[in-house]
């Protein structure tokens, strides 16, 4: 009986890891397929890139940071039933994302004036119309996938 336990405990072990492996291979290559495609639509040169990167990492890493806290906060808050959740939390969950929209605005205004110094604004703008190209694509495969 002890056997047996233990296989079954240390095949769920093995299959989470393998499936969490399996999410973080998967970023990774929606990740590097996203780098492809905006250095390809912006025509970015090997030194515009050296510096374009880093600091498009870091705003991305920043934004992603927001958007996690916020979904996290709001997930952990509602459990999937939002008629339990009091007034008073509702209206802080407001707050906390009208705060979080702020935070996100102003950085993108500091993503731009740093990215202003690499590229031009007209890149700035195709940047951007690469972004949700690149999201629309993503998700059409997605949705054909299933």
């Amino acid at each position: 009986m002890k056997k047996l336990i233990t296989i079954i405990c240390f095949t769920l072990f093995y299959s989470l890891t393998l499936s969490a492996q399996e999410n973080k291979d998967s970023r990774e290559k929606i990740k590097a397929l996203k780098v492809s495609y905006i250095t390809e639509q912006l025509n970015l040169t090997p030194e515009e890139a050296e510096k374009f990167w880093p600091i498009y990492n870091a705003y991305s890493k920043k934004q992603y940071a927001l958007r996690n806290k916020l979904k996290s906060e709001i997930k952990n808050s509602i459990k999937n039933d939002i008629n339990a959740v009091s007034e008073k939390e509702a209206e802080r969950l407001i707050v906390l994302k009208l705060t979080t929209d702020k935070k996100f605005y102003e950085s993108q205004k500091s993503f731009i004036e740093n990215i202003k110094k690499v590229i031009s604004y007209k890149k700035i703008i195709q940047l951007q119309l690469a972004e949700m190209e690149f999201g629309r694509k993503l998700m059409r495969k997605y949705k054909h996938r299933k």
